[in-house]
């Protein structure tokens, strides 16, 4: 509030005191002491109005585009990585064995059916690789295996 208003009412206060009205004095009181909340309530006010949009943007990042990024960056780097002799799977739903890769072009050859049909793709079309799949299986299945082995109790020793 405005110090000359402050002023004001505080001499308002001071008139009413001598004229007998104590109500004049309480009411002169309060407007000043609610001056200096409403500034205070005004910040709180501010910070819980946007706290709650603030924190669904963080809980939405976390739960849905973070997730979502990554899964695309395995993407981009399993179709970086893509081999001759690779058994593909493409967006359309073609399944087809990579022939050649070229680089220069960020393009693919698959070899699709038994009449060895032959298409040409971009890198981008591809969406999974059957072959790497089945190899992490088989060093998960491997690993599995070995934990299973290595937890089986022990001969007691000698005294």
């Amino acid at each position: 509030m405005n110090k000359t208003l402050m002023k004001a009412l505080t001499a308002l206060a001071a008139a009413g005191m001598m004229l007998g009205g104590g109500t004049l004095s309480v009411c002169a009181a309060d407007a000043a002491a609610s001056g200096s909340e409403q500034q205070v309530g005004t910040v709180g006010t501010l910070i819980s109005t946007l706290g709650l949009p603030i924190l669904l943007l963080i809980f939405l990042y976390f739960i849905m585009i973070r997730p979502q990024q990554k899964q695309e960056k395995q993407t981009r780097e399993m179709q970086k990585n893509l081999q001759v002799g690779d058994e593909v799977v493409t967006i359309g739903g073609i399944v087809g064995i990579v022939l050649r890769v070229e680089e220069a072009t960020e393009t693919v050859i698959l070899e699709t059916g038994s009449d060895r049909l032959k298409i040409r793709m971009k890198q981008d079309a591809i969406k999974e690789n059957i072959t790497a799949m089945e190899q992490l299986a088989a060093e998960k299945a491997e690993k599995d295996k070995k934990r299973q082995n290595g937890i089986t109790p022990s001969k007691p020793k000698d005294e």
